[in-house]
């Protein structure tokens, strides 16, 4: 089978890219062809054979002036001519939609559609959500002023993107993302996508609000990279709490950072990067590894007594949750998106309700104190571990055939 995988970055970037680079290795391991599209970089470690992509455009720069012109972001003839380029030469059976709003826009899926007929045989469209774009134009659904989760845009259109200056906080960034979302929505254009793959029943439940892709939808969890230790035999633990991610108020680190200055006899281990640095530097029970290569990092969450994922946003299906567990590291979350779908409570971790710096403060002391719970919860993680990269393939190859 032919696969045409498309994310806006072809290097490591982020989750979803973790995702794209190794679910395109393990297709192609089971034998089938992938070729990649999107952004031309420098830094890309996949492509495609007539070297077409698209041309490399940052909407976070602050400058859209930049761009050849705004409206380039809602509609792209260029990333159309780029990617028909590679259909032609290719020929692909399916294409799987990942990160693809602004950079390359849904004008492509016109294009497939049209490339369909010409070929005259039938084009699968797969759609991965990462994140909830097509519902929300800043895609956390989380209001950008008050820093507070909201559904307005699902529920009463998409002025209030506009208003709250939702996307970077600007007006002119928000309004063309607003109108992005008005005229997919309108044109009914993302009824071309056969299928929405949901990472968690959180993500299932708000795509089914969206008319165009109510019924198209199926829920698979992501597929972990880590490999558990074939002896089942617990890693030596070290003496310490860990966090690893982005350091930012969505991920909840105003919270964490308060629960760990009231509890100086537990000593933590950050490992990330992001806004809230300077406040973690200033907590002298918090250890500071910074950003980290996944080879420095894979010792660190296998020997941490348990790890903290402590959102205050709509999270889907968290790398960091599911790898934590499969390296038989227990972990605490937040109740919110996808986050409580992992953890099996009282079995591989506990959960508290988001935001709650009571609530979170009893858990990490509660676990901390007991070390015959944290040993039982330890060894369930390694019994209960997530889909690995070769099955989910085959799963994800179901939709690409029907």
């Amino acid at each position: 089978m032919k696969i045409l995988m498309v994310n806006k970055f072809l290097y490591p970037n982020g989750g979803s890219e973790t995702y794209v680079l190794r679910l395109g290795e393990e297709l192609q391991r089971q034998g089938d062809e992938v070729q990649y599209f999107g952004m031309e970089d420098r830094r890309n470690v996949v492509g495609n054979r007539v070297q077409s992509y698209t041309s490399n455009m940052d909407f976070h720069s602050g400058k859209i002036s930049k761009l050849l012109y705004p409206f380039k972001i809602i509609y792209s003839r260029e990333a159309r001519r780029a990617i028909r380029r590679v259909l032609e030469d290719f020929g692909p059976d399916a294409v799987h939609l990942n990160n693809f709003n602004f950079q390359i826009t849904p004008s492509i899926l016109y294009e497939i559609r049209k490339y369909e007929k010409r070929a005259g045989k039938p084009v699968r469209i797969i759609f991965t959500a990462h994140d909830y774009q097509l519902l929300c134009p800043n895609h956390m659904m989380r209001c950008y002023k008050s820093e507070k989760n909201c559904s307005k845009c699902i529920l009463e259109g998409y002025g209030n993107c506009i208003k709250e200056k939702c996307i970077h906080g600007s007006t002119v960034k928000s309004i063309l993302g607003a109108a992005e979302g008005w005229i997919y929505r309108v044109l009914r254009t993302y009824r071309k996508i056969d299928v929405v793959i949901c990472p968690s029943i959180f993500m299932e439940r708000q795509m089914e609000r969206h008319p165009d892709l109510r019924g198209r939808t199926v829920m698979l969890h992501n597929f972990t990279t880590v490999t558990a230790p074939e002896n089942g035999d617990l890693p030596e633990k070290g003496d310490y709490v860990l966090y690893f991610g982005r350091y930012a108020r969505e991920k909840g680190m105003e919270t964490l950072l308060s629960v760990c200055e009231k509890l100086p006899a537990i000593p933590f281990v950050f490992a990330g990067s992001g806004p809230c640095e300077e406040q973690i530097n200033g907590i002298g029970n918090i250890k500071n590894m910074g950003l980290l290569t996944a080879e420095s990092l894979r010792p660190i969450v296998r020997k941490a007594r348990f790890s903290i994922y402590p959102s205050e946003w709509y999270e889907n299906c968290p790398f960091s949750v599911m790898e934590s567990i499969q390296y038989g590291t227990p972990v605490i979350g937040a109740d919110i998106g996808g986050i409580p779908e992992l953890i099996r409570e009282g079995v591989t971790g506990l959960v508290f309700p988001s935001g709650d710096e009571e609530q979170l403060k009893v858990r990490i002391q509660e676990l901390w104190d007991d070390e015959n719970k944290l040993m039982d919860y330890s060894r369930n993680c390694l019994k209960f571990g997530f889909t690995p990269a070769d099955e989910y393939a085959r799963l994800v190859k179901q939709y690409y055939a029907q």
